[in-house]
């Protein structure tokens, strides 16, 4: 064995426990702040759809980035396979590497699915912190998957949440995690009816792989916030035309505008424009754009995810679990 071999065999693997301790939402939300205040190279993701034998499509996404003069560079790979839900397996597998901006090094191989759904609902709570009422108390979560099932924890770090309601299309899903919530210390419960819910909300969360709106805009009160984290392909929604129409939207990054049904079919319906949205994450963040201005507005928040969220969060957490060793 030569040294590059031995150097490549050593490098920490860290596991979802070791990455998700690392990742606080205290310290979180505010690295994601700073990156994408600092802004950072990267492409466009790869995205490749898989036909399955069973006649689903699962996805396979790769996605870079790096902060020129920066310390690292991370690469994460995904794979997305809806039709897990029948085996009993989580939907969603990823990797994330982390190198050496300057040699190219491989620093550390961090638990993705850590990384993806901390960084996804800690960017959502980043931007719930510029766009919900300061005063918003309750969050309907839709979709109580991997990833809403950690919104609550993270939208508690930005805004006083005193009452949490769960929906999922699998009422057994939503069961377990109000029982988890409220084991935790939340006001938790299940939500039945989704209109009911949702016009009660101060904040509504949508997280799942719909391919049909669940939200309607009239269903929204004055006020409320939506938050939709789940569409990254063009045939996914969770939100009707009229929420994009009607509120005020702001997007987590321009990739966006090119992988979200959610944008991309009112855009094609002719109802709605590119230059209606305000901004997205960085010209909040760097104070380019105007947050919420009024208590009565309607904001919408639309999020895809982004590599400079997954490197802010890999190097976080590599900085931290660096500090433990």
């Amino acid at each position: 064995m030569n040294a590059q071999q031995a150097d490549v065999l050593s490098i920490p693997l860290y596991s979802p426990e070791a990455t998700a301790s690392a990742l606080r939402f205290d310290d979180l939300i505010p690295a994601l702040r700073d990156a994408f205040s600092q802004g950072a190279e990267v492409p466009l993701r790869h995205q490749h759809q898989l036909l399955q034998k069973d006649g689903t499509q699962a996805t396979l996404l790769v996605m870079p980035a790096w902060q020129p003069r920066g310390d690292f560079l991370g690469i994460k790979i995904v794979t997305v396979y809806p039709g897990n839900a029948d085996r009993n397996l989580p939907g969603l597998h990823s990797t994330y590497l982390l190198c050496d901006a300057e040699t190219g090094r491989h620093l550390a191989l961090i638990d993705g699915n850590q990384i993806t759904v901390r960084r996804t609902v800690g960017v959502a709570a980043l931007g719930a912190s510029f766009l919900a009422r300061r005063q918003a108390r309750t969050l309907l979560v839709v979709g109580a998957g991997r990833v809403g099932s950690m919104t609550p924890y993270a939208f508690k770090a930005v805004r006083p949440i005193e009452e949490v309601r769960v929906w999922d299309i699998d009422r057994t899903s939503s069961e377990r995690l109000a029982a988890r919530l409220v084991a935790d210390g939340f006001n938790a419960s299940i939500a039945d009816d989704l209109e009911a819910a949702a016009r009660t909300s101060d904040i509504v969360s949508c997280a799942t792989l719909s391919h049909q709106p669940l939200i309607r805009f009239e269903w929204l009160s004055p006020g409320t916030h939506l938050d939709l984290i789940g569409s990254f392909t063009p045939a996914m929604r969770e939100a009707d035309d009229a929420c994009f129409v009607e509120g005020t939207v702001y997007i987590d990054s321009p990739d966006a505008l090119v992988e979200s049904g959610d944008l991309l079919q009112p855009i094609e319906a002719g109802v709605f424009k590119p230059s209606d949205i305000v901004g997205t994450l960085s010209d909040l963040c760097q104070g380019k754009v105007d947050a919420r201005i009024t208590d009565e507005q309607v904001t919408v928040f639309k999020a895809v995810g982004t590599g400079l969220s997954d490197l802010a969060a890999g190097s976080l957490a590599y900085r931290n679990l660096q500090a433990l060793a």
